[in-house]
């Protein structure tokens, strides 16, 4: 598997895995992380624009896609968290709108481990009722911070967080 950035000529795939995806949280029990469209179109095309939106590509075939951002607080949501705090407050990266085919194993493993790889630190958010994707984190060595909210709408997210300096010093 390998990252590379998307462009406009992957959206269309891009859009069907998001519709796969939404389609795969409704069957697990997670309705309302994504609703019936999320994200639009348009925010997929900004992604893109902005030199954040990625695929992850699997024998020539686009297999999950994700935006990844890094900075020193580059997401506004996480600067407010309640019912915990943050490991490590230095510059971090953030995997937001995570999805894969269904098919291939291993997409968003990889994925995270991809983007933990280029950050050294790194932050993720998912809805209560995403199970997979809590799984998945706690898998990684991700360590559950607390509750932060999102602008798009109002259910609380679990976060968390896993920092190369916070791993050394459990060693």
């Amino acid at each position: 598997m390998q990252c590379r950035l998307a462009t406009l000529s992957d959206i269309d795939h891009i859009v069907k895995l998001y519709e796969s995806a939404r389609a795969f949280m409704v069957e697990n029990g997670n309705p309302h992380q994504w609703g019936s469209s999320w994200p639009p179109r348009e925010l997929i095309e900004t992604d893109i624009n902005k030199s954040q939106c990625y695929v992850c590509e699997h024998e020539g075939r686009i297999v999950g896609v994700f935006v990844y951002i890094f900075g020193k607080d580059c997401d506004p949501a996480y600067l407010k968290i309640t019912e915990g705090k943050w490991l490590d407050d230095s510059a971090y990266g953030v995997i937001h709108r995570l999805a894969a085919d269904g098919v291939t194993r291993g997409v968003g493993s990889f994925c995270i481990n991809w983007c933990y790889e280029k950050a050294g630190h790194m932050r993720i958010d998912t809805h209560s009722d995403n199970k997979p994707m809590q799984a998945l984190a706690r898998k990684l060595n991700f360590v559950h911070c607390g509750t932060i909210y999102v602008e798009h709408d109002n259910y609380p997210r679990l976060a968390f967080e896993k920092s190369a300096l916070t791993e050394s010093l459990k060693k």
